[in-house]
């Protein structure tokens, strides 16, 4: 049996050619309030609606059922915290009480269905019960990432308008407090949204001064209050908003709705991640990013498995160790982390001494995401870990896998490089720039066919013109993911780079991802990005910063003479590799994406915004004193 005739293959054609049968036993798996009178209404296309005319409640589908049907002492969240020295355990049972009293109180605050609440918080299981009060009354969550910039919060508010914002006094950083209640403050100043009211948990790391009248503490509130019912609420209604970077400078809102997003991330635990009833996932994700929506929260426990909630660092809390401890001490089956935590892992600890410490007999598969995952990082996991290491490839906006290999359904042969096929559901493609297909081995731009599966972004929230505009107007009749990649012979996808990260060398068309690829196997080499920067004769020519492993003992002009002829080697001399500089630590997101948009302007003298996204500011100093030694410069930030 070939992969095209085999069972991935068949699951692929049953959702293209019958969707209403493939989706339709998918949706068996969740409890409905009424069923749908149209699985698939498209009536508005290409804006398309899941399971119209159905009915039901998310937090019910994710607590209330598992409590009724045998597993209310069972863990729903090991909740473990190394920056503040706690851990423990909540059951299904008493997530239920815990979060049927928030979303009493959220009622005694006057929040209905519909009405939107804003969640600003750190990693902490309070911030787990309200996404899950709100879903329970059938308001509409925005999780902002805790410690946002005010500005950045502000405009979050403005858009979505919510009634009230649910806080905490701080965050907890390796070796730092970080206060959210000021940030709070002026982010309510600055909105023009006039926000009615404030609940923030007092963490005893750092309290805050609450307002009369507007800011109420987070258990006081709730006492006295009666637990609240879960509410019925259209398939089609909005369950949550979740923000992610505009072109424009204004975040665009995606929107997810409740009955798509819980048919497909309870079809997707199985099918991709092999977990079942009473497994235990870990998501390293923060709830403020999509795969903390749906892996940390939803997806496992809309399954009834146990999910780890983890407020700390793949290293320095307290070592590069600590991941492998979760996975021992909590059994953990199924585990998804960022390729840029292994690879800090890897740098901290290259020879595996703090790994060889713990005992990882309940790991089956390692899942990496969130980021392209070079070839280096996923063999080297796979050879230190001895598990499958499944790189898969999704979105903010898609909620879940593109592309992946099904290992709970038919795990197919791994390749590194390659998040393996599209998940069914998916019909994707590699387009040139007229929007006809490419051949077999050609780089493109990567579409999704519409209808996108449920669970998908059914548009933007109150904006059905630049969600139109955004993503379907390249393209008629397809999604713009924004990448740029090939296919293999067998359907393999490759992602390359995000389109604007195709460079254009004296006409040859060169993906910046192939020259990450080439040099992460350089043996002194930790991590990598590489940019396209101006260039009178070429138009555009490479420009690689590079962070060494621990105990790189090379000088480094004889490692940048290693990396050119070793680009020179992989790719050929039209690559034109000869910028290359060592940063002792890359600017990233907090969820791990390399800022190659921001370093490409501050190399071509372009004016730039820091990133409200951005880890650690003072990573563009050290990009800005390479580029300066490499004779680059910049024009400034502004802001």
């Amino acid at each position: 049996m070939t992969i095209e005739t085999g069972p991935i293959a068949q699951l692929q054609q049953q959702a293209i050619e019958t969707p209403e049968q493939f989706w339709g036993q998918a949706a068996s798996a969740i409890d409905w309030d009424s069923q749908w009178t149209a699985l698939l209404d498209d009536q508005a296309a290409p804006l398309y609606r899941w399971f119209a005319g159905a009915s039901l409640n998310t937090c019910y589908n994710a607590v209330d059922r598992h409590v009724e049907n045998g597993r209310a002492e069972q863990v729903a969240i090991y909740y473990d915290s190394p920056v503040t020295g706690s851990a423990y355990a909540i059951t299904y049972q008493e997530l239920q009480h815990k979060v049927a009293t928030l979303a009493g109180a959220l009622q005694a605050q006057g929040v209905v269905a519909g009405d939107r609440v804003v969640i600003y918080m750190p990693m902490v299981p309070e911030t787990v019960f309200a996404m899950l009060a709100c879903a329970r009354i059938g308001a509409v969550h925005s999780v902002v990432f805790g410690g946002f910039a005010a500005a950045e919060l502000a405009t979050r508010i403005d858009d979505a308008k919510p009634k009230l914002v649910l806080s905490a006094s701080c965050g907890i950083e390796p070796g730092r407090v970080v206060p959210y209640k000021p940030l709070l403050d002026s982010a309510l100043e600055l909105a023009e949204h006039p926000v009615q009211g404030c609940l923030v948990l007092q963490r005893p790391e750092c309290e805050a001064a609450l307002q009369a009248g507007r800011d109420w503490d987070w258990y006081q509130v709730q006492q006295g209050v009666a637990p609240a019912p879960c509410v019925s609420v259209a398939a089609t209604d909005p369950l949550y908003i979740l923000y992610t970077s505009g072109t424009t400078g204004i975040p665009k809102g995606v929107v997810r709705d409740n009955g798509g997003h819980a048919v497909a991330l309870a079809w997707s635990m199985k099918a991709i991640y092999d977990i079942d009833p009473g497994d235990v996932f870990w998501a390293a994700s923060d709830v403020g990013w999509v795969v903390g929506h749906s892996y940390i929260v939803y997806g496992p426990l809309l399954v009834g498995a146990s999910t780890v909630l983890y407020e700390g660092k793949p290293v320095g809390t307290p070592d590069p160790g600590a991941f492998w401890r979760v996975i021992e001490q909590y059994k953990v089956k199924s585990f998804f982390t960022a390729p840029t935590a292994i690879r800090a892992i890897k740098r901290e600890d290259p020879n595996t001494e703090f790994l060889a410490r713990y005992d990882l007999s309940s790991l089956t598969a390692l899942f990496l995401a969130g980021e392209r995952c070079d070839p280096d990082t996923l063999n080297w996991s796979a050879d230190t870990l001895k598990v499958p290491v499944i790189d898969h490839w999704w979105q903010t906006e898609t909620g879940w896998a593109i592309c992946a290999n099904l290992m709970g359904v038919a795990p197919l042969p791994v390749k590194a490089g390659s998040p393996a096929l599209a998940v069914p559901g998916y019909q994707v493609s590699v387009l040139d720039e007229a929007g006809e297909p490419v051949a077999a081995g050609e780089s493109g731009a990567i579409a999704i066919k519409l209808p996108l599966p449920p669970g998908t972004l059914p548009t933007l929230w109150q904006n059905d013109e630049r969600f139109v505009q955004a993503y379907l107007s390249r393209y008629p009749g397809y999604y713009l993911t924004g990448d740029a990649g090939y296919q293999d012979e067998e359907g393999y996808l490759y992602i390359m780079s995000r389109i604007d990260d195709i460079i254009n060398v004296a006409g040859h068309r060169l993906s910046t991802g192939r020259f990450e690829e080439v040099l992460a196997t350089h043996p002194a080499v930790a991590e990598v990005a590489v940019i396209g920067v101006a260039d009178k004769l070429k138009g555009q020519v490479p420009l690689g910063l590079v962070v060494l492993k621990s105990g790189v003992s090379l000088t480094e002009e004889a490692l940048y003479q290693e990396l050119i002829a070793l680009v020179r080697q992989e790719i050929g001399p039209v690559a034109a590799f000869k910028l290359v500089s060592v940063v002792s630590k890359l600017p990233k997101t907090r969820s791990g994406k390399i800022l190659r948009g921001t370093m490409r302007k501050m190399a071509d003298r372009q004016e730039y915004a820091v990133p409200a996204t951005i880890e650690d500011p003072d990573t563009l100093d050290l990009v800005q004193s390479a580029l300066n030694r490499l004779g680059y410069g910049h024009a400034g930030a502004t802001g």
